[in-house]
């Protein structure tokens, strides 16, 4: 995909990086001239130094050409306003980076087709984490309703050597909990099944209301002596 991405920073740096490994083409725009040197030279990104709410820049740029814009500046005022003049170039998706929610409407209203919330990045991977030392990696989904969390199964975990369905099913798991994914000790992921065996050590995805994380880490990190009857 050729994807452009307005307002770079750090943050859009990496994003671009990754992308670029991964075989996208991708154009940073950028008013600081050493974030584009940095983008070409670090990652061997193509750099535009200029302002992005340039409608003439953004021609330069061929955003029309884009599979994807992704707007990353500072102010949502004007990610509105790259997201409302790639829109009108033609530009197949468009991607905002929003700070204040109360620009969420605003952004479905201009055709924007995705909206990443700085907050609930926050809330998801910081508050998850203050609140939960054992959670690993977590986002929040559903506007705030439920948690995706990673955890890592302990050695003498009650749940070592039980399947998924076992688990789920077993007294005092909440019923909002959803195995999403595995991880062995060398990072590959295996989609759970039903017959699928927790292991020590192993890294598990979960989905889970937020009310129930509590309760689904404690279930999954008790000790077996202490779950010995079941």
């Amino acid at each position: 995909m050729r994807v452009l991405i307005a307002g770079a920073g750090r943050a859009g740096l990496s994003v671009g990086g990754h992308l670029r490994t991964t075989g996208h083409e991708v154009i940073i725009i950028d008013r600081d001239p050493l974030v584009a040197k940095q983008a070409f030279e670090r990652h061997g990104l193509v750099a535009i130094t200029g302002d992005a709410t340039d409608a003439g820049l953004l021609q330069e740029a061929d955003v029309s050409r884009s599979d994807v814009v992704v707007a990353m500046l500072a102010r949502d005022a004007d990610n509105l306003a790259v997201a409302l003049l790639a829109r009108s170039a033609g530009a197949q998706r468009v991607m905002v980076r929003m700070r204040d929610s109360q620009y969420r409407n605003v952004y479905l209203d201009a055709g924007v087709h995705r909206i990443v919330s700085e907050i609930e990045i926050f809330v998801g991977g910081i508050a998850t984490a203050i609140e939960h030392d054992a959670v690993k990696h977590s986002m929040i989904l559903g506007g705030g309703s439920s948690v995706a969390f990673e955890l890592t199964i302990p050695e003498g975990a009650d749940v070592v050597g039980r399947p998924v369905a076992e688990i789920a099913a077993s007294k005092g798991f909440p019923p909002s909990c959803v195995f999403a994914g595995l991880y062995d000790a060398n990072g590959a992921v295996d989609a759970p099944r039903g017959s699928s065996v927790l292991r020590g050590g192993m890294t598990v995805l979960i989905v889970a209301r937020r009310d129930e994380v509590g309760a689904v880490i404690r279930h999954l990190m008790s000790p077996r002596i202490l779950n010995a009857k079941r």
